[in-house]
């Protein structure tokens, strides 16, 4: 890899100038209450909103690994990046329910819809999640690719970003994180783009790149017998997690929820629905031409993971590779702000907040501050236990999604679409649900352990695509059995909090709230990933 020159380091400065500007801007503003802290005083309009749903969404790690997809053979695992469809269902679907029930969070948005039993089990159970795998493959992962790219050392890398974005998150509280957060979405499409059209144009062209590599190599549709990618579990668990992800996990929905209102929170989510179609071109082909080139003998790297870095080091000029740096770093601390500032949103309103409910509204700022610092300390601290145990624990964590996933997806989905499902269904589900995940991950890790024709090792060793979708299907029914066998929740309490439970008032309302071209838009961008989803079949 080459080493960033003056140029380069140029554009480094004034990228952090920015920020640092922006920064200094929302710092000085009041903060003084919960919903100007954690909300940004829901007073933002669509651009930053749908801008700060991609920047959260898009990490360091995630672009080198979705490069390293690209140059490994995994092109399967471009139906994630092609959830643009399911970024839509936050905004038609899921927002106009939360904004109509004015919560903070999830959790909150549970207890309401069912009981407090499911926001204290979904609260816990995400801040512990938050903490043991964002925030730590967040920071690992980034700190590899901020001393690759600087030149200077892992702990000086992970340990300089983390306090950086850990300081304007905790001073400028949510509107910091989603103002900067815009910032940064454009200079990472701008460095990533460059790099994927000097790439392209380098390698001789698309059909050039498509006759080294084979056409069969970019099929991510593979049969059924496929070990790894079977396509219809592939499709159904995806779609699954990404429910969760993009519609039910505080990390994405509290940014929807910044939005002045429903209005501006849906075209929100429609931009950052658009902007989600670009990771497949900006970083998962990248990785297609740096393989291309490495097959021609013109490129050389050791793992699929380094193949954007070294790409990048290689073949941009001095002054665009200091900007496609500066787009590496804001990926890392847009992720590292959001995660920061939702466990501590988690923390103050559905912990502190339930066991203090008569706490000023400047003492919960100050706790959600607090927070966030311990938040960091802790992810600091867990650095050096992940850099043991990461060669291991990596590859499950990306599994640990399609685990976890099933139980959220059925509650919120099955709460906001019938009202006969009830309280005592979704705490079951959830109970049920994380204790079967924590089984599955257990089996997973010991079944090398294990008799190979029993049948925990059976269990241990399905395929974790066909895995989720099963289990999905399990949550599923038990919600329903169970809430058909227990009392029907009161009409008071579903309320404007199910499809056919929606006043009049409120569904004119919602009706108001978006015009031809907010429908023409979110057509054009199914169309689109379907058509995605066309190309890359092999032929």
């Amino acid at each position: 890899m080459k080493t960033l020159d003056f140029l380069d380091w140029v554009f480094i400065g004034i990228y952090f100038l920015v920020l640092l500007g922006i920064a200094v801007w929302v710092i000085k503003k009041k903060q003084s209450n919960t919903e100007d802290y954690f909300l940004a005083g829901r007073n933002v309009g669509w651009f930053v909103v749908g801008a700060s749903i991609f920047a959260s969404n898009i990490g360091s790690e995630h672009v080198v690994g979705l490069a390293g997809a690209g140059a490994g053979d995994k092109l399967p695992m471009l139906i994630y990046e092609i959830q643009a469809w399911v970024v839509l269902l936050l905004g038609w679907v899921f927002l106009p329910f939360y904004a109509r029930s004015g919560v903070f969070t999830m959790p909150e948005f549970l207890e309401k819809r069912f009981d407090s039993r499911s926001r204290w089990i979904l609260s816990v159970f995400s801040i512990a999640a938050y903490v043991l795998t964002k925030i730590s493959v967040t920071i690992y992962a980034g700190g590899i690719v901020v001393s690759a790219l600087l030149g200077i050392d892992f702990w000086t890398g992970a340990l300089s970003t983390v306090v950086l974005t850990g300081i304007y998150t905790v001073l400028g509280g949510m509107r910091a994180v989603v103002y900067t957060e815009a910032v940064q979405t454009v200079v990472l499409i701008a460095g990533a783009a460059a790099l994927t059209f000097i790439g392209v144009e380098h390698v001789g062209g698309w059909k050039s790149m498509v006759d080294t590599v084979t056409p069969e190599y970019l099929n991510m549709w593979r049969p059924m017998s496929d070990p790894d990618f079977p396509w219809l579990p592939l499709l159904i668990t995806s779609s699954i997690v990404g429910v969760w992800y993009w519609c039910t996990d505080q990390y994405i929905v509290q940014r929807a929820l910044t939005a002045k209102n429903i209005k501006e929170g849906r075209r929100g989510t429609i931009f950052g629905a658009l902007l989600k179609l670009f990771p497949v071109f900006l970083f998962l082909i990248p990785g297609v031409i740096a393989l291309t080139m490495k097959m021609r003998g013109d490129l050389q790297w050791d793992s699929p993971d380094q193949a954007f870095p070294v790409l990048m080091s290689n073949l941009l000029p001095s002054g665009l590779r200091g900007l496609v740096a500066a787009g590496l770093l804001a990926a890392l601390m847009s992720s590292l702000a959001s995660v920061f500032n939702s466990v501590s949103t988690l923390f103050t309103v559905d912990i502190y907040k339930k066991l203090r409910p008569n706490t000023p509204e400047k003492k919960l700022v100050r706790t959600g501050q607090i927070a966030t610092v311990v938040v960091v300390i802790i992810g600091i601290i867990w650095i050096p236990i992940m850099a043991n145990i990461s060669g291991v624990l990596y590859e499950y964590l990306q599994k640990v999604q399609s685990y976890i996933a099933p139980p959220i997806t059925a509650v919120f989905l099955l709460g906001i679409f019938h009202k006969r499902i009830n309280a005592q269904g979704a705490y079951i589900t959830l109970i049920v649900g994380f204790i079967a995940a924590a089984f599955r991950i257990v089996l997973e890790l010991i079944k090398g352990s294990l008799d190979p024709s029993g049948i925990w090792f059976k269990i241990g060793d399905i395929n974790f695509l066909t895995f989720g979708a099963w289990f999905f299907l399990f949550c599923i029914v038990l919600i329903i059995v169970v809430s058909l066998l227990t009392k029907a929740p009161t009409d008071e309490k579903v309320k404007n909090l199910t499809f056919n439970s929606i006043s009049d008032e409120e569904k004119q309302n919602n009706k108001n709230s978006y015009g031809w071209i907010d429908i023409a838009i979110s057509i054009l961008i199914v169309i689109i990933v379907l058509g995605v989803m066309w190309f890359f079949n092999g032929k």
